[in-house]
């Protein structure tokens, strides 16, 4: 349901807040876990994901045939201490992750709850026996050798290796410069990473057999997020034009155009292969994935673009100069993108039909066929991660009632919620109200979507105080649900927790936001 609201500000007045029987409280509307960082083993059908619940960060396992999840980590406090950069071994028997420090800005290792010890940023390890995980060395990014021998990981900004025990540190590679985004080739023979120069960056690769170190046609561009061919003999990656310093919530509707290029290793050759067209969509939009291109069947490459004012999915052949496909047509943005295990298919989530929401798509890269709805209804689905085998469709969920969890697409197209058990049984689901999307006009005739949470069952001309809600970021967009990003999730409650008791609470998604295409 949706309406236009021409008026809302004679509606907004601040009174003490009207309770109601039966309210909640902060806490209980706040209790429910949130899960995030969903990835799957790279063989058989298993996933893994990290779950808070009130602040203890822990990985969670589930597995065919039951899918009964489990804990395989036990951190039993409220400390602060984050997990993420989730690495499976190649024969999945083990996971790596790293906890502690700020994986968002790179800053201080973060210490809210005032521990005597500087907290330190390590890699562990989980293993799938039932052992308690380890941590292993400090450090941070591991990436598991597809042949299994080596673990590459980086401390203080240097790349360094280890053998799956922890032991037999070798520093790697050491520079002046900090390196990033550890990619193994799949036959395990080099490390391809990004060095990182303030105002440029190179692709670089290692070889650990030979302890040989080149950079990859270096230019004073900004190179990034390396992939690699199937048979390891080429590498992509995305190629951002130089610039100097820009305010980073301006506007980058047009600049000199971003490209792609291939590096065949043999021959050390490089080409361009794609190339943005001037205007929009020449500044680079990014994508919510482990990479930002990908390598798919039939030697093809995948990539986001904005030149249509959408943020979209395009189809190019590596070797033939023809013009990319667009795979994703429509308005709508494109967010969270993955790729299934034999690269024949691609899955992402998007706002598609539903603008307010976000649902999960399929589509063939080597084709024109349309995309093809794989979620549809009331929930938000993002964060696709098709399982190795192929049985199933991973991804993570909530509703107006739900917070982030994990499930599963069956075959049957039945949906299966992971570790529901998690969420506390005073957690207010049956209390919460489901917001209505709201359309105002602005001034100059622009759209301008909202959520408006009105306390249940309200009784005609009964008046109410009442809140207007602007989220932060501002490159964000509050949805019918709860939230993908931990914050606004806990923003989204708290509208929830308002209307409880008595408000009328009108959350406004404000130009500048994402969502609604390049314009707005």
């Amino acid at each position: 349901m949706s309406f236009a609201l021409r008026s809302v500000l004679p509606l907004v007045f601040f009174v003490s807040p009207l309770f109601a029987n039966g309210s909640f409280t902060i806490d209980q509307v706040m209790s429910a876990p949130f899960a995030s960082l969903l990835t799957a083993a790279p063989n058989g059908a298993k996933v893994a994901w990290l779950l808070n619940e009130r602040g203890q960060r822990n990985i969670w396992l589930a597995a065919a045939p039951d899918w009964k999840a489990r804990k395989l980590t036990s951190f039993n406090e409220d400390d602060g201490q984050e997990i993420d950069e989730l690495a499976w071994a190649p024969d999945g028997s083990y996971l790596l992750f790293a906890r502690g420090g700020d994986f968002e800005n790179g800053q201080d290792n973060p210490n809210p709850a005032l521990s005597l010890t500087k907290p330190e940023q390590a890699v562990w390890i989980a293993t799938l026996d039932g052992s308690p995980a380890k941590k292993l060395t400090d450090g941070r990014a591991p990436a598991v050798s597809p042949k299994g021998d080596l673990i590459a990981f980086i401390r203080g900004g240097q790349i360094l290796t280890m053998s799956p025990k922890g032991d037999h540190i070798v520093e790697a590679v050491t520079q002046k410069w900090p390196m990033e985004n550890l990619r193994w080739s799949p036959d395990g023979s080099h490390l391809a990473f990004v060095s990182e120069r303030k105002d440029h960056s190179f692709i670089g690769l290692y070889t650990p057999a030979g302890k040989s170190l080149r950079y990859l046609n270096p230019s004073v561009d900004r190179d990034m997020s390396p992939v690699w061919s199937p048979d390891s003999s080429r590498l992509s990656y995305v190629r951002l034009p130089a610039r100097s310093h820009q305010i980073a919530f301006g506007p980058h509707r047009e600049g000199e155009p971003w490209s792609i290029r291939v590096t065949d290793l043999k021959t050390g050759s490089a080409r361009q292969i794609f190339r943005a067209k001037a205007g929009p969509g020449s500044v680079f939009h990014g994508i919510v994935a482990n990479d930002q291109i990908f390598w798919t069947a039939g030697d093809r490459i995948v990539f986001a673009w904005e030149q249509t004012g959408w943020c979209h999915l395009y189809s190019i052949p590596v070797q033939d100069e023809t013009a990319p496909v667009e795979l994703t047509p429509g308005e709508g943005e494109v967010e969270h993108v993955a790729a299934s295990a034999d690269r024949s298919s691609i899955y992402f989530s998007a706002n598609f039909q539903d603008l307010d929401r976000r649902h999960l798509w399929s589509v063939n890269p080597s084709s024109h066929s349309a995309p093809q709805p794989v979620t549809r209804g009331e929930n938000i689905e993002w964060s696709p991660v098709p399982l190795a085998d192929g049985s199933a469709l991973a991804f993570l969920e909530s509703a107006y009632n739900q917070k982030a969890h994990a499930a599963l697409r069956l075959p049957d197209g039945k949906t299966r919620d992971l570790a529901p058990e998690t969420t506390p049984s005073d957690f207010p689901a049956t209390s919460l109200v489901k917001p209505q999307q709201v359309i105002l006009s602005a001034a100059d005739g622009m759209e301008i979507h909202g959520q408006l949470f009105l306390p249940a069952s309200p009784r005609t001309g009964e008046r109410h105080p009442a809140l207007i809600f602007f989220h932060g970021g501002s490159r964000r967009e509050m949805l019918l649900g709860f939230h993908y990003m931990y914050y606004y999730s806990n923003a989204y409650a708290l509208n929830q927790y308002f209307a409880n008791h008595g408000y009328v609470v009108l959350s406004v998604n404000y130009r500048s936001g994402i969502g609604y295409g390049l314009n707005f």
